[in-house]
């Protein structure tokens, strides 16, 4: 069977954002999620991260720089300009990584399983070499496998001008940095699109995105798995104005809470898994 890491993002963004994904976990669709420790729901949402809950699902840091940050947030076209001009302060980034990761040690007693990017601003240049400045500094003490794994935002091609612009935007560089600096890093990013469509265009990139899963060289028994990402929620009668995905994650939960969706998985030769880390698969 093919195997990938399935990740939602976003935890802590709003109860229905939460509440699918919980119930997801449980169900064992997803073996990943990623964490907005700024998120003002952040504390209560913590909570519910159980011990059990742990087990199967690896448990990542978000890294947020356009919505909940304080110490340094911008929308993201202005953050990425900035970042790619050098006009970053290095020491505001830091101080908004480390902020970040210290409300996720507080609240769970752990490091992050894995950190990635809200919008995939962590391989931006600036925020990316301040990031693994911090993880080296913070984290040099443990073996390489219990370190935190690197997401990296680099979808396979073919995946269309959205997922390129995704990968052009530092995907290779980081990377390279991340290896250099003993961090292991997923080699594969699925799941992107336009979030566009109903429930039959989400499962239809599904089937394209196992296709390509399955054109994939099978992770070997020291790397990664692919990583495939998703943004389910739960329907609410009230639409986040605010939230540009809103009616998207409703559909992706439509489609993935569904048991013909499980059933799928199965079908199509699809393992979930979490990340090769202590205690995962």
């Amino acid at each position: 069977m093919a195997k990938v890491i399935i990740c939602a993002d976003d935890y802590a963004q709003s109860a229905e954002i939460d509440a699918a994904i919980l119930t997801l976990i449980e169900r064992g669709i997803l073996t990943a999620t990623s964490c907005m420790t700024l998120s003002p729901r952040w504390p209560a949402s913590a909570r519910q991260l159980s011990p059990q809950l742990r087990t199967k699902a690896d448990l990542g840091l978000h890294l947020d720089f356009t919505q909940f940050s304080q110490t340094i947030r911008a929308p993201h076209p202005v953050l990425v300009v900035r970042s790619l001009l050098g006009l970053l302060s290095t020491q505001k980034v830091m101080a908004n990584i480390k902020q970040q990761l210290d409300a996720f040690e507080d609240a769970l007693h752990m490091p992050p399983d894995y950190i990635d990017g809200h919008l995939h601003v962590h391989q931006l240049p600036i925020i990316r070499e301040a990031l693994l400045t911090i993880l080296q500094h913070r984290y040099s003490h443990l073996a390489p496998a219990e370190r935190p794994w690197l997401r990296i935002s680099s979808p396979p091609v073919g995946s269309g001008l959205k997922a390129r612009m995704i990968h052009w935007l530092g995907a290779q560089t980081f990377k390279q940095l991340a290896a250099a600096a003993g961090f292991r890093v997923s080699p594969v990013l699925l799941g992107v699109y336009d979030f566009q469509g109903d429930a039959a265009a989400y499962q239809a990139h599904w089937l394209m995105w196992a296709r390509q899963l399955k054109q994939l060289l099978p992770a070997s028994d020291h790397s990664l798995p692919p990583v495939l990402m998703c943004h389910p929620a739960r329907p609410t009668r009230v639409i986040d104005p605010h939230d540009p995905i809103a009616i998207a994650r409703m559909i992706e939960w439509q489609v993935m809470q569904s048991a013909d969706f499980s059933a799928w998985l199965a079908m199509a030769d699809v393992q979930p898994v979490k990340g090769l880390m202590k205690g995962a698969h």
